[in-house]
């Protein structure tokens, strides 16, 4: 009997890719918003309970991060409660809860990469209710991967790499910020190393307990090195060939005043995905190269 695949919010960057980057492991469900929409606890449950998955992954967010400030309880019932939702019927099927989480979990205020052991201390709402998530699924008992991530971008949906572009042609001059610093995570990349690591605890008839029993639990994946969002817009204007090329001037955050505080270096020290599964993302250039060559 094939493996049962749930992927959610297929619409998005990262489940757009997991969709079909997971073929091949399994019969792979991933739902359109309207039949699958965590914002609504009691469909969550009922889709899962009718699909029967021996795999949950889980990418689907409330990724508005300044909205979140005015509306905390939405993003929370998306972020913290819907993921706590997917744990529990994963717990009761015997199934993997594959979970994306986030940088903005830390504070921003060390300055070495942050290890997954390393103390939370969310400063925005977005940050609390991914925590909220992410403690939802350790508490439930579930077989869990968490797998924390950083500015993710892609060549579809809302993200910086296509609003640079979009702007890119629109002026002449653009204001970037240059005192925030991470780690520009390609979409792509996140979806095939995803599928790297749970093929590693597949066997012929469905999911290797042991092996999740031993390497389950939070990891950080994020592309190697940083910059900042200043030098991540350069790096995109240089290598995207628009015809034009706006100047680009550095700003600090007090001159971008949002909402929502961001961490000043939310940069995520990727070590123990290595040691565990062998695997690294390539250099964010790298890879934004390889997404950009599309």
């Amino acid at each position: 009997m094939a493996r049962r695949i749930l992927v959610t919010g297929a619409s998005g960057q990262v489940g757009w890719e997991l969709a079909r980057t997971l073929q091949g492991m399994g019969v792979v469900y991933a739902p359109p918003r309207a039949d699958l929409d965590l914002d609504d606890l009691v469909s969550v449950a009922r889709v899962v309970r009718e699909f029967q998955p021996d795999l949950i992954v889980n990418p689907a967010a409330y990724t508005a991060v300044d909205r979140a400030e005015q509306d905390e309880a939405a993003a929370l019932r998306i972020n913290g409660e819907a993921p706590g939702v997917l744990a529990e019927e994963a717990k009761r099927l015997g199934a993997l809860l594959v979970h994306y989480s986030t940088d903005y979990v830390f504070d921003g205020t060390a300055q070495t990469p942050y290890r997954e052991d390393d103390p939370v201390a969310p400063k925005n709402a977005y940050g609390r209710t991914k925590l909220a998530g992410e403690s939802a699924i350790v508490q439930s008992g579930a077989r869990h991967l968490i797998l924390r991530t950083s500015w993710v971008y892609g060549m579809r949906g809302q993200n910086f790499l296509l609003t640079v572009l979009r702007l890119a042609r629109e002026r002449d001059e653009l204001r970037i910020v240059a005192d925030q610093f991470g780690a520009p995570t390609w979409c792509r990349t996140i979806a095939e190393l995803t599928a790297q690591i749970v093929a590693q605890g597949l066997r012929e008839d469905g999911l290797d307990d042991g092996f999740w029993q031993t390497n389950g639990g939070i990891y950080h994946l994020t592309s190697q090195g940083q910059t900042t969002w200043h030098g991540f817009t350069e790096a995109i204007l240089a290598r995207a060939q628009l015809g034009r090329r706006p100047i680009v001037h550095a700003i600090g955050t007090a001159d971008y005043p949002l909402p929502a505080p961001r961490p000043a270096y939310s940069v995520l020290d990727g070590d123990k995905l290595a040691r565990t599964f062998g695997l690294r993302a390539p250099e964010w250039g790298d890879a934004l190269d390889l997404c950009l060559a599309r």
